[in-house]
């Protein structure tokens, strides 16, 4: 799985310039004063404010980097939903075996870490050759999830 420090922002692009909880101004080595953190909850991991991103409804707990979003197209059992190649902040339940409108696939429910709500699934395996590609991507209903970060 992909997850990002909690403590460190590691940006993709070198002109990022996305400064995390760990800035130097928070690190116990510097002389620069005390700032009072303003965060309210801790997630286990925090993507760049940099990069626009979704995130859970509920709690606002980061859930994917829009860089990782692979297609807009698909169906959840709430509504449309958008598959994903890599998550942050969910947690991931038993697979089993669902038939679903692209044929039988073994799915396992993904949560958020922070709230608990049930966010979609992840494809473990998909039993039809070209359903392949699912396999080890997340689905993310729009339902549960809004957009965060530079979408103007």
């Amino acid at each position: 799985m992909a997850f990002t420090c909690v403590f460190r922002c590691f940006p993709c692009d070198p002109s990022c310039g996305s400064a995390s909880w760990a800035a130097p101004e928070f690190t116990p080595h510097s002389a620069a004063p005390m700032v009072k953190m303003t965060r309210s909850k801790t997630f286990q991991a925090y993507l760049p404010s940099c990069h626009r991103t979704y995130s859970c409804i509920h709690c606002r707990a980061h859930l994917a980097n829009h860089d990782e979003l692979i297609s807009k197209s698909f169906q959840g059992s709430q509504g449309r939903a958008y598959l994903f190649n890599s998550v942050v902040n969910v947690g991931c339940g038993p697979a089993e075996e669902r038939v679903l409108l692209t044929g039988l696939h073994a799915v396992a429910d993904i949560y958020c870490e922070n709230c608990k709500t049930t966010l979609g699934w992840k494809y473990e395996h998909a039993f039809e050759s070209s359903q392949k590609y699912k396999e080890g991507k997340y689905i993310i209903e729009l339902a549960h999830m809004i957009k965060d970060n530079g979408w103007d």
